[in-house]
Formats: structure tokens, sequence, C-alpha cells
């Protein structure tokens, strides 16, 4: 039984904590009654130990990003998700981190961490929150990318890299500067 275990964590650990599946759900698969994938409220427990719901960032487009603290992928986004809530200072966009981890690690390794966005902490909950939007939970790390609306606009399998970064904030910029509708925005993203 550990030896499987511990081959389990292997396998994880050397597929870079990426997509296990390509089963995912088309963004049109789970909708309200207004044809929209809405991000569901939630509440979850931050680092210092305070419960945090989700409202709090209602007047904002949010990237939530999933992640562990035993995802090498998950843990080289940090710096950049860092720098981009920064630069984000004062602007309509909040980063918020959902550690998929037990409390106690993602305290201890936060030790050592900076975070310059919220992060949340739940097992089965952080789980809970994608899989009660209408997102299959596959893999780690993944960003969903939300509008002020609540709208799920687009959900990103793997490592989010800097020009993944660049294209999300713009087109986010631009929904909220209504140079684009939302359909516009999830065919310009795409490609990420």
């Amino acid at each position: 039984m550990m030896k499987s275990v511990f081959t389990l964590i292997l396998l994880l650990n050397i597929m870079g904590c990426e997509q296990m599946t390509s089963q995912n759900k088309s963004s049109d698969e789970i909708i309200t009654t207004s044809g929209k994938q809405l991000l569901m409220d939630f509440e979850m427990i931050d680092l210092n130990g305070s419960m945090r719901h989700s409202s709090e960032w209602n007047n904002s487009a949010k990237l939530i990003n999933f992640w562990a603290t035993w995802c090498a992928p998950c843990r080289r986004e940090i710096p950049l998700l860092n720098e981009t809530q920064k630069k984000l200072s004062g602007e309509p966009i909040q980063i918020i981190g959902i550690a998929v981890d037990d409390f106690d690690e993602v305290g201890l390794y936060a030790e050592n961490t900076n975070f310059d966005y919220p992060i949340l902490i739940g097992e089965e909950d952080a789980v809970a929150i994608a899989e009660n939007s209408g997102v299959d939970f596959i893999g780690l790390p993944f960003t969903m990318i939300v509008t002020r609306d609540e709208e799920i606009i687009k959900t990103h399998i793997g490592e989010i890299k800097e020009h993944h970064i660049e294209l999300i904030i713009e087109v986010l910029k631009d929904i909220e500067n209504g140079e684009i509708t939302v359909n516009e925005a999830k065919v310009k993203l795409g490609p990420i």
C-alpha cells in the first residue's frame, strides 16, 4: 500500500502536476439559466486561520489559482502571481490562491514564501469550489479567469507563464473598459 502511494506521488511530480486527463467539460455544458458558467459563492480559511468569503472580491475580476505545496509547477507560478498582483494595485482585478492541501503544510510553506495575494486553504473544499462552478478538477495547477460579474470565461490547466498573464490581464481590462464582450474575450483567451 505504502509503495503504491509513493509511486503515485512520484508519478504526479514527474508529470509536473499538470493535466491528467483530457475529459474537460466544454464551457457551454455547465450553464445557468442565463447561459453563463458562473463562479459559485464559497467560504474558506486563509493563512491566518480566518474564514474568508468570496463576496470580499465581488467587485473585481479574478484569477483564481488552484495549487499545492507538493506541486513544482504550482510553486514556480507564485513569484509571477506575486509580481502581477503588485502591478494590479488599484485595479479591479484580484488574484486569489486556493491551496488544495493540508493547512499545516501550507502554513509551513508560507513561512519561507511571500504571498502578495490572499491564500485560501482546503482539501475537499477546494475541489468542491471548482466542481460546484462546473469545472472538472483534473490536475494542478489550474487557474479560473472570472469576470467582475462572476462569469468564468476560461479555465487554464497547467502552469501560468508570463505571456498567459499578459493576455489574461489585457482581456480582463478590455472587458472592464467595455472594449470587448465576454464572448470576444473567450475567443481571445482560447489559445491559452
